[in-house]
């Protein structure tokens, strides 16, 4: 008895050669696209070849699978094609809850570049770094791996470990990471300074502009918001409805983002509403880098276009895509881009991503401690101020720099702005 998918093959090849006869009975139509028999034909031949030749031996199930991973992932490096086991560890890889080393990745000139590791997982506490190229995962070389596959071979049972061989700068760096249950909280906050709040958004998940309103309105509770930070440094993206809660938050009228594609479902607008707009006034930062993606462009991006926050870090890693997962009748899905992003004033993201307003690198201070100034108050027989206020001789006060400075000095020159333009309004 022939096995049931070489059937399917064969009935295949003769509904294209049916229908090829019939196309050749009618007009022809230039617009109409003809079915690719002599490719068809050339596919089961290949799949034939392989399924006698190969020096491994494979499932009909398993070459059929590789040959549709292989036509999706041609396309681009965001499409996939989705096995019915692999949309169910997709679903669950998109809920913020899975066990993993917690770390976001694309591919780039071929690369599996990381985007950002997550707040939190083991992979941000092990010193894993945006850009950083993984090239092996535990025995395995990740090289013509498809995404999925990739992101399974990380994923596994809670306190297992699993290696990573990581190129950096030339050099590659070995990772020993204990996996964990990602439960990820996409929000947190906390006061910089008496009415300054800051809000970091770790990825865009489904409830996160749900989270974010909440947060706000305690904040509000607490005290008057004065100045808000909003955190998308290393923020890998996600939900896009989550993204337009966000800007929604900041603005209460005009266009938020739109997309544009071949199909006519891929062409959507998304605008403001006056219902969740907490804060359309109050003096806003936005800061971003090389790991701010996708969704996290799309809020710098719209928020920009509506002159509404002042961008600050550096530039953006540039995902304007779209992807639909479409299900397929056997349970499989297909990971499809179909279509790009556009900010309000249509620029799109894709490739380019967003540029500051204000580019502040990340950085670390230094400070020369040898640096020796003689300052008025310390010459003999100074006059006084005249004003009745105090002599100031200590010099050392001039390079008393905060903690913060220290640490993030990206926060600290957003704050530094926030604090010192209480009136700060970014209209040009």
């Amino acid at each position: 008895m022939m096995n049931p998918l070489n059937r399917g093959l064969v009935l295949l090849l003769m509904a294209f050669s049916a229908q090829q006869s019939m196309a050749a009975d009618k007009p022809v139509d230039s617009h109409a696209s003809s079915l690719p028999l002599s490719q068809i034909q050339s596919f089961v031949e290949t799949f034939e070849t392989i399924r006698e030749g190969y020096v491994d031996d494979l499932s009909d199930q398993q070459i059929l699978n590789k040959a549709l991973k292989g036509m999706v992932a041609a396309l681009d490096p965001h499409s996939e094609y989705l096995t019915k086991d692999e949309v169910a560890d997709f679903e669950e890889l998109t809920s913020g809850n899975y066990a993993g080393v917690g770390v976001e990745v694309e591919m780039k000139d071929g690369k599996l570049t990381v985007v950002s590791p997550i707040d939190g997982s083991p992979a941000k506490q092990a010193g894993i770094l945006p850009g950083d190229v993984i090239v092996k995962v535990g025995t395995t070389y990740i090289s013509d791996l498809g995404f999925q596959d990739v992101m399974n071979l990380m994923r596994g049972e809670v306190g297992t470990k699993v290696t990573l061989d990581i190129e950096r700068g030339g050099k590659i760096k070995h990772f020993s990471l204990e996996r964990r249950l990602v439960e990820d909280e996409s929000v947190s906050s906390k006061w910089l300074s008496k009415g300054i709040a800051y809000l970091r958004i770790k990825q865009f998940q489904g409830d996160t502009d749900t989270e974010f309103y909440k947060i706000v309105k305690k904040l509000q509770k607490e005290q008057p918001i004065n100045g808000v930070v909003l955190d998308l440094r290393n923020n890998p993206g996600g939900v896009l409805q989550a993204a337009v809660g966000v800007v929604d938050t900041f603005i209460d009228k005009g266009m938020i983002v739109y997309t544009d594609g071949r199909h006519k479902l891929s062409k959507s607008q998304f605008r403001a509403t006056t219902k969740h707009t907490l804060l359309p006034k109050v003096p806003l930062v936005v800061l971003i880098n090389d790991g701010s993606a996708s969704a996290s462009e799309i809020v710098a991006g719209a928020l920009q276009d509506h002159q509404r926050a002042l961008i600050m870090g550096t530039e953006s890693f540039g995902k304007g895509s779209v992807q639909t997962v479409v299900p397929l009748s056997n349970g499989a899905a297909v990971k499809l881009t179909t279509a790009l992003y556009y900010t309000p004033n249509g620029r799109s993201i894709q490739a380019q991503g967003i540029t500051p307003d204000l580019v502040v690198p990340e950085a670390t201070l230094t400070l020369n401690k040898d640096h020796f100034v003689v300052k008025e108050a310390e010459l003999k027989g100074h006059l006084s101020n005249g004003t009745g206020g105090a002599d100031r001789t200590n010099t050392a006060e001039q390079f008393k720099l905060s903690d913060l400075a220290k640490s993030d000095f990206q926060l600290f020159q957003a704050l530094t702005i926030l604090k010192t333009l209480p009136t700060f309004d970014y209209h040009p």
